[in-house]
């Protein structure tokens, strides 16, 4: 079985920083949050960092174990299937575009007075773009019907909050499914395996 180097290090790199995050001095830890969020003051200043940085920390590191499973629930899955360069690929097309496409909605929320201007500074931090794209390309690693159920109770996942919550990081999280799933291309040659449960065709025995 391949393994999944890039999940790992990933998930070692976010275990660093949440120490660091639980073994802060009060005030200290709310510095490393704004300095690497990649909300709209960071993005103006220093982008490439905002939009690197933030995907290696999680605000409150006590969620650290969780976050540990989905990686290996869904990232470790997607990138043995399909090798280390597609997933990174589109988790990382996920991140990139979910943020800036949130934070230019922030922004005009601004400028249309429909939120304070201190929503410029929030943290915008996480891994959870990311998770949100290997969730969806993961739906072509399954065969039907199991593939359909699977999906609908992904889209009902990510959908449910952002029509009823309509937050900037669900709509984030909605970008960041439809980009995964909008990746079938890149399952079309998978690294390594069919789908799982492979359906029978007709005739077969």
């Amino acid at each position: 079985m391949r393994s999944s180097p890039g999940t790992h290090l990933w998930l070692a790199v976010v275990a660093i920083t949440s120490v660091t995050l639980a073994l802060s001095p009060a005030g200290l830890d709310a510095y490393f949050l704004h300095r690497n969020s990649s909300n709209l003051h960071q993005l103006a200043h220093h982008p490439v960092r905002a939009l690197l940085g933030s995907a290696f920390w999680i605000e409150n590191p006590a969620s650290l174990p969780l976050y540990a499973v989905l990686f290996e629930v869904l990232h470790a899955p997607v990138e043995r299937w399909l090798g280390t360069g597609r997933w990174l690929f589109t988790v990382a097309t996920a991140h990139i575009a979910a943020t800036l496409v949130s934070q230019q909605a922030v922004l005009l929320a601004i400028r249309d007075h429909d939120v304070p201007r201190s929503m410029a500074h929030v943290v915008d931090i996480g891994v959870s773009y990311g998770l949100a794209a290997s969730a969806g390309i993961l739906t072509y690693r399954l065969a039907r019907p199991w593939r359909w159920l699977y999906l609908a109770a992904v889209v009902a996942f990510f959908l449910v909050p952002l029509l009823s919550d309509r937050t900037y990081t669900d709509l984030g999280h909605a970008i960041s499914l439809a980009i995964g799933l909008a990746c079938y291309p890149l399952t079309r040659r998978p690294a390594h395996g069919k789908p799982f449960a492979p359906e029978r065709r007709p005739g077969a025995h």
